[in-house]
């Protein structure tokens, strides 16, 4: 049984519901923030994610970042050396899902030369008539980066936790794979 511990950067614009994804993640469903308040610098959330058919886990060190550029230079110490990175746009606002890409380079520019596990997720599914950004198309773009997709209604607690899940998997994985290859030099 291996217990791992893994920084994770969520990323994405403002108000595409990072932090409400965080919260309601670490709550086990149990807190939907209703109203917004900007996160202003970081937030840390850590939670133990068990990796099905292991009986090993990943201790998830979240870092709920503020979406406003203006933070942006603190955000450079912040998210030095990360593990794995949860990419958040707003399924209604295509600007967002535009801008992940920004926040996608920015993360990886932190850890050059690594391969960097990560997940894209749409969020505000429960918002189906004023969805601006197709699933095929996200889903598409996810691939082009190496990153898995997911769709999720933080609101209607629909699909929450398995980012974070597959985010754990990979980290593992790569663990794995990075065992392997030490035990080959030895």
């Amino acid at each position: 049984m291996v217990k791992l511990a893994a920084k994770c950067i969520l990323a994405g614009d403002p108000t595409v519901g990072k932090t409400a994804l965080a919260q309601i993640f670490r709550s086990d469903g149990a807190h939907f923030q209703k109203n917004y308040t900007l996160t202003a610098g970081v937030d840390l959330v850590v939670k133990t994610v068990p990796v099905p058919d292991t009986g090993d886990s990943v201790e998830l060190f979240i870092f709920d970042s503020a979406g406003k550029e203006l933070f942006s230079e603190m955000l450079d110490k912040l998210w030095e050396s990360p593990n794995v990175l949860c990419l958040v746009y707003d399924v209604t606002n295509e600007q967002s899902f535009n801008n992940c890409s920004k926040w996608l380079e920015k993360v990886r520019s932190q850890a050059p030369g690594s391969s960097l596990p990560g997940v894209l997720v749409g969020n505000k599914t429960d918002l189906a008539s004023r969805r601006a950004v197709e699933s095929s198309q996200a889903q598409a773009w996810a691939l082009g980066q190496g990153l898995e997709c997911f769709e999720t209604s933080v609101k209607e607690m629909e699909n929450y936790e398995a980012p974070f899940h597959c985010l754990a998997k990979q980290f593992l994985h790569l663990y794995r794979e990075k065992v392997e290859v030490f035990h080959a030099l030895v």
